[in-house]
């Protein structure tokens, strides 16, 4: 049964669309070819600065660790300034501070390039979610977010290829800095075309499209207090959870993949360019499908929700099994396509899980609630590069860190099926947030 009828969508609305999610899907590709940049350049850069596997997984750490601290104040901002600027502002530092990472001189040096990265990028995925939310109705958002997070795997999976030749033919410090200039031209694109949709006057036309149907409360700004209840919900603390064993997933095999095929497959760096290309390519793969499918659920009368849990559940558990199975797979091509199925599971769960976001948030709260949720999975993330150098120090094996890998995407699926559950809503007397029963 099809869900009820909506107006048709005025022009003016399509042409800021088409811009947004241009753009956001260009700043994605960019966003994570500098973000899988050190993974790349992981051995040479040991090699060259006498790293050990431990200390370059506290480097790798590092990175989701201070992304992590830097969602908290990022949400309010979003919320109370705006997608804009905050994005284009991050888009700049981060684009700054890569190009300064060729300049290091050694561990101390690099953990401030990593912090500043970090910090610089935060406000990206945030920002995507903002702005699906504020220019999509419900029954359109998973495609654009599917679109704009698709974009993020195919800079995941074009990242080793571009990154090997630049490395080869300038070094690894010349790859840093020629890969940040792309970014810093990209802020300026997003400063000049874009605009917040506080900042735009609509017409009844394009206000009835955007109207979400069945809106469950309103809030049209988030005040600190507010902002803190949101710790006390059942529902953000599952949110965090679930989502963690999403992002550490991604992040063991964002820091460790071509690490993986070096060592355990005896492939050379150039050869790891070429092969790194299939898992993340698999990814976007689930990313796009995964927004098809939800979108095509909505649209039919499953509720957001249900659509969304569904999609996280299944596709995390049938990732923790693709996981399992990596290290029995011979040749470097069949565990690149095994770590692929892994990745597409995991991604068809992860753009299931920004939507999730959308329609358990009440509008003035949904960048707040999407940080928060990254910040609790990236801090359950920054430990899968750390434990992984940390036991391929004493095992000179991957078998326990993907094993563990597992683990936590089951736990995470759980937290999705029995934790995550109830809409956040707002007191009209109380002027507080909770959870709907």
């Amino acid at each position: 049964m099809s869900s009820d009828p909506r107006p048709l969508k005025p022009r003016r609305i399509s042409r800021i669309q088409i811009i947004a999610v241009s753009i956001l899907s260009i700043a994605g590709v960019i966003n994570y070819i500098d973000r899988g940049s050190l993974a790349i350049a992981n051995t040479t850069i040991r090699a060259d600065l006498g790293m050990s596997a431990t200390r370059m997984g506290v480097l790798l750490s590092i990175f989701s660790l201070s992304y992590a601290i830097s969602q908290l104040p990022v949400g309010v901002l979003l919320d109370r300034f705006g997608e804009r600027i905050i994005l284009g502002a991050g888009m700049f530092l981060w684009s700054v501070t890569q190009t300064a990472t060729g300049l290091v001189r050694g561990f101390g040096s690099f953990v401030a390039a990593r912090v500043g990265l970090a910090v610089g990028e935060s406000p990206f995925v945030v920002s995507a979610v903002k702005t699906v939310n504020d220019w999509f109705d419900v029954r359109d958002r998973a495609t654009p977010m599917g679109i704009v997070n698709s974009a993020t795997t195919l800079g995941q999976s074009i990242a080793p290829p571009i990154l090997t030749v630049t490395m080869l033919a300038f070094g690894w410090r010349g790859m840093f800095m020629l890969i940040g200039v792309p970014g810093l031209l990209l802020s300026v694109v997003w400063y000049v075309f874009y605009r917040d949709r506080k900042d735009v006057c609509l017409n009844e036309a394009e206000k009835a499209y955007l109207e979400s149907p069945g809106a469950r409360s309103i809030l049209s700004d988030i005040s600190f207090s507010l902002w803190m209840g949101l710790f006390r919900l059942r529902t953000v603390w599952g949110m965090m959870l679930g989502f963690g064993g999403i992002n550490y997933t991604v992040w063991l095999y964002m820091s460790w993949m071509p690490n993986y095929l070096e060592a355990e497959h005896h492939i050379s760096v150039a050869a790891t360019g070429t092969i790194a290309i299939i898992p993340f390519a698999c990814g976007a793969a689930g990313m796009l499908l995964s927004g098809v499918i939800a979108d095509f659920l909505v649209r039919r009368g499953v509720a957001p929700i249900k659509s969304y849990r569904t999609l996280l559940v299944t596709g995390m558990t049938l990732s923790a099994m693709c996981t399992l199975l990596v290290p029995y797979i011979s040749g470097a091509m069949g565990a690149a396509f095994g770590i692929g199925m892994a990745l597409f599971f995991n991604y068809l769960a992860g753009n299931a899980g920004w939507c999730l976001v959308q329609s358990m948030a009440p509008p003035g709260a949904v960048a707040s609630v999407a940080t928060i949720q990254n910040f609790g999975s990236f801090v359950c993330a920054s430990f899968a590069p750390i434990i992984t150098g940390w036991l391929l120090d004493r095992t000179h094996s991957f078998y326990l860190p993907l094993v563990i890998c597992s683990m936590v995407s089951i736990l995470g699926a759980l937290s999705y099926l029995l934790i995550v559950k109830d809409p956040i809503l707002v007191s009209a007397s109380k002027r507080e947030l909770m959870a709907s029963s």
